[in-house]
């Protein structure tokens, strides 16, 4: 990969304001994420007059609804992004948490502690709140960010970056904690070639995104975020409970990672519930892409393919299927899972242990909306991404999973 003589600046800017940042105190860092906040609410007005602009664009282009979604902004996305800022400045600061710690028999103490990663690259697409949300969850665990934006947010993305760069400049901080990686899509090669000047990259869009990003990076990489999730209606499951998680998981908002995607329900079940949920789904607008049995239970099913499996639609879509164990549901989706959330309702409990020890994903979930899993809706405030991978970080990423770790060893004169 060619090196970007500006890529390589700022990586380097980066680098020198993460040693400030690494040593910043927690009172440090909460009041420049409240400054942040403040310089944002200011700039409300101009971050979306440029939004309008970028949405205009990409209306103009033909880009779907799900991802003009994604990428608009609205007063109140503003005022979530201004509350997301706070609410990180009132979590608890990982910098220094002791992980485990031990006296060793030789009287030598150990001790494992969080520290920043240093510098951190986003590469992420649409979604200018993302561009917020990582700038408070870096600084705050100490880390400076580099943002990579997609092309169609760029007008939303450097007006939001200058808001917060102005945050940082009010509270003291070095500004370059905060930038953002313009140019041609080569940048971002050029960013995943910076290994030894960012110390990781995580990317969150859709799944061409990060398979490039996972692929071609130099940089290590945490994987986030491609959600084909599932939703098996068990035979003992209740009808009223297992349509209105279903409704939940898809219609609250369907261009979301943690939306539903394909529903599996058990033969034994299917008399009872698919008929209704068939109809809402209808009503709702959802068009249910569905197998011969699925079918038999309502009109407007679109016969199902083959990639219709596979597929994150991120949209008002929805796969179906039935099958006729719970082991049958369990292997459709090990074959065709992206190890995010998968969810049962069952009123069994054996059914419940038996699912939750068989999936392999981030979240499972047990008579739950899969839009549970979100750090905010977990308790986190806040996340950077939703990980599918197992090193390192695994589901949502919190302040916790924005740190690595280093030992700290002390003596009193003892030799080995």
């Amino acid at each position: 990969m060619s090196e970007h003589t500006g890529v390589r600046e700022q990586a380097l800017a980066a680098r020198t304001a993460s040693q400030i940042l690494a040593t910043a105190t927690r009172a440090q860092k909460d009041a420049a994420l409240h400054a942040m906040a403040d310089a944002l609410t200011k700039a409300e007005t101009a971050v979306l007059e440029a939004n309008a602009a970028d949405v205009a664009r990409a209306e103009e282009a033909g880009t779907a609804a799900s991802l003009v979604d994604r990428l608009r902004l609205t007063p109140d996305r503003v005022a979530g992004m201004v509350d997301g800022l706070r609410d990180v400045a009132a979590l608890p600061d990982p910098v220094g948490d002791v992980v485990r710690g031990w006296t060793n028999p030789n009287g030598v103490q150990v001790r494992q502690v969080r520290v920043p990663f240093g510098v951190v690259g986003i590469v992420y697409e649409a979604r200018p709140n993302v561009t917020a949300d990582a700038a408070g969850l870096c600084l705050k665990s100490g880390n400076a960010v580099l943002l990579r934006g997609s092309s169609s947010a760029a007008s939303s993305n450097a007006a939001v970056v200058e808001a917060l760069r102005d945050g940082l400049a009010d509270a003291g901080l070095p500004v370059d904690a905060v930038q953002l990686v313009p140019g041609p899509r080569e940048v971002t090669d050029e960013l995943m070639g910076a290994r030894g000047l960012v110390d990781v990259l995580i990317p969150r869009g859709g799944a061409g995104l990060i398979d490039h990003v996972v692929r071609h990076s130099l940089v290590p990489v945490i994987e986030t975020g491609v959600g084909n999730c599932h939703l098996y209606v068990d035979a003992s499951a209740d009808p009223a409970m297992a349509l209105a998680i279903l409704l939940n998981a898809k219609t609250q908002r369907p261009s979301v990672c943690n939306a539903v995607e394909t529903l599996l329900v058990h033969a034994d079940a299917a008399p009872r519930f698919l008929p209704d949920a068939l109809t809402a789904l209808a009503q709702a607008g959802v068009t249910v892409h569905g197998d011969g049995a699925t079918a038999a239970y309502g009109p407007g099913v679109v016969p199902a393919t083959p990639e219709d499996w596979d597929t994150e639609y991120l949209s008002l879509d929805l796969a179906a299927r039935v099958v006729t164990s719970l082991d049958e549901a369990v292997a459709h989706i090990r074959d065709h899972s992206t190890g995010h959330s998968e969810t049962i309702v069952t009123d069994s409990e054996s059914a419940a242990q038996r699912f939750t020890a068989q999936v392999d994903a981030a979240a499972v979930l047990v008579n739950a909306s899969s839009r549970f899993v979100d750090g905010g809706e977990l308790g986190f405030g806040a996340e950077i991404g939703i990980s599918t991978q197992k090193l390192h970080a695994r589901g949502p990423m919190g302040l916790p999973e924005m740190t690595s770790t280093k030992y700290l060893i002390t003596g009193s004169g003892q030799v080995r």
